[in-house]
């Protein structure tokens, strides 16, 4: 089998559900792979404990064997842009007046990447309160570009292009009004794509 870093998620979530691979396999290789990158990059910000990631992949493998129904992303790592609430991460918009804000809930996104199955790990950077075509702010620092670390990786999706760009992740969020996502795609070489307006859920 090829390395795993090397599949797309769309390969990865077939052997996650088919048992050709265990998401404990796969979170081991994905926390390995950022402890050696992410430290030049600085993609990936505000990850959770390594312990509670291997045992929440070990219960969707556990899930995976009981028989029940999957979704679509069971057993997936991902990481979640630092504008969106998750649930007992911190939650700051890269900015200092947030920098020990953690949330309770789970925005909309969050929680529907969770109900298909997929393992939130952490956060990807931003650009303070996402204003910005680069990805730097005060409370993370500044996020280089995977190709050339003395560039940007644009912003302010930038985080999350980089880490995909990297091969931490195979799927990461991003949002975008003016380029955000758009922008660090290219920056990156990867695909970013921004929904047309009224397709994504509006939580009110």
């Amino acid at each position: 089998m090829p390395p795993l870093y090397s599949l797309s998620a769309v390969e990865l979530v077939d052997r996650l559900r088919t048992g050709k691979l265990s998401a404990v396999e796969l979170m081991s290789e994905t926390l390995e792979r950022i402890s050696i990158y992410n430290p030049r990059i600085n993609a990936i910000v505000a990850m959770r404990p390594g312990d509670d990631l291997r045992a929440e992949a070990a219960a969707a493998d556990a899930l995976r064997a009981s028989g029940a129904p999957l979704g679509a992303l069971h057993g997936l790592p991902i990481a979640v842009k630092d504008t969106a609430e998750v649930a007992g991460i911190p939650w700051t918009n890269g900015s200092p007046i947030f920098a020990t804000r953690v949330t309770e809930t789970d925005c909309i996104m969050a929680a529907r990447l969770k109900a298909a199955g997929a393992i939130i790990i952490g956060k990807t950077n931003v650009p303070e309160f996402a204003m910005g075509s680069n990805t730097y702010n005060p409370v993370y620092g500044i996020t280089r570009n995977p190709y050339d670390l003395q560039k940007t990786p644009g912003g302010s999706s930038g985080g999350a292009a980089a880490a995909l760009a990297a091969r931490l992740v195979a799927l990461a969020d991003g949002s975008d009004m003016m380029g955000s996502c758009r922008n660090p795609a290219a920056f990156c070489n990867v695909y970013g794509i921004r929904p047309s307006v009224g397709l994504m859920p509006d939580p009110s």
